[in-house]
Parts: C-alpha cells; sequence; structure tokens
C-alpha cells in the first residue's frame, strides 16, 4: 500500500474543490462586508496552513513568497492576549489560485518525502506524521466545505465532490 500516493490523491482532490470555490466565487462575495471572516481569507488560511503541515517541522518552513504578515490567523491571535489580526489589504483571486497551485507542487514534492511514522515537527500537534497528514486534510477540507455553502447560500452556486485526483 503506498500511503504516499493515497494521501495525495486525497490532498489534491480537497484542493480540487477549494479550487472550484475560489474560481467560481462572485466579486460579490469575495471581500463582503457581510461576512465577519471573508471568503478570500478562510481560502488563504486553509492554503497557508496545507503548507505548512506539508513541512517537516515549524523551523524548517519558508512561507509563500507572497505571504503577509499574520493573515494565516482568523480572527485573534491563538496567544494571550489574543488581539484581534489586522487583516487590512485583501488578496485577490488570482493570487489566491497562484497559491493553491503552489500547494498542490508541495503535495507532489512533500509527500513522497515525510516520514509517516516521525512525530508531527510542531510542537502544539503531539502525534507522528501521518495523522498530521490526515488532521490537515480534514482542516483543508472542512473550509472547501465552509466556502461551498458560503456560495450556495449567498450566491446560489453549486460545486461537484470531488472524490480522488491522481498528480
Amino acid at each position: 500500500m503506498d500511503i504516499a500516493a493515497i494521501m495525495s490523491s486525497q490532498y489534491l482532490a480537497a484542493l480540487e474543490m477549494l479550487k472550484q470555490t475560489i474560481s467560481q466565487c462572485p466579486v460579490s462575495v469575495w471581500d463582503s462586508a457581510d461576512d465577519k471572516t471573508k471568503f478570500w481569507h478562510i481560502a488563504y488560511h486553509a492554503l497557508f496552513y496545507t503548507h505548512l503541515y506539508l513541512q517537516d517541522t515549524a523551523q524548517t518552513f519558508t512561507p509563500w513568497r507572497l505571504h503577509r504578515r499574520d493573515y494565516q490567523f482568523l480572527g485573534r491571535y491563538p496567544w494571550p492576549p489574543h488581539d484581534p489580526v489586522l487583516i487590512d489589504e485583501p488578496y485577490d483571486k488570482a493570487t489566491v489560485l497562484d497559491y493553491l497551485t503552489f500547494c498542490q507542487q508541495q503535495v507532489a514534492e512533500r509527500m513522497p518525502a515525510l516520514n509517516m511514522e516521525a512525530p508531527s515537527g510542531f510542537d502544539w500537534l503531539p502525534f507522528n506524521k501521518l495523522e498530521l497528514q490526515i488532521y490537515n486534510i480534514r482542516h483543508l477540507q472542512q473550509h472547501a466545505g465552509e466556502l461551498m455553502e458560503r456560495l450556495g447560500t449567498q450566491a446560489g452556486i453549486e460545486l461537484d465532490w470531488v472524490a480522488m485526483k491522481r498528480g
């Protein structure tokens, strides 16, 4: 059984579903003043953590070339005093899609290189690499589903389920 190939397929399927949401998101929903957390920000957050948790450790992680400091956080900082994060300039759709393409490449490059029995490499996630990858795919898909629901309710857009995607 090729665990890396199976995990890659599910990562790529989840990324394809997120790609659908980004590609089909109308301007009125992308940065809607009515939404507490903007559509583009949720998509960026999901991609950032996909990218991060494909790395060996937090220390070896290099942010994407267009990353803006703290834009990965939704709402407030996760550490005390939990101040609100200042997010003052939205990413445009093309830029977020560029990051998604980068993450697809990271899946292809990193999955075969990961030792699934090694520790996660992230001290706040006390499990091995295999469980980290499952956790990461769940996180990615949760946000893809959230954005799919937003498109359905706010714009009447329905998207397709992607079961698997081979690299």
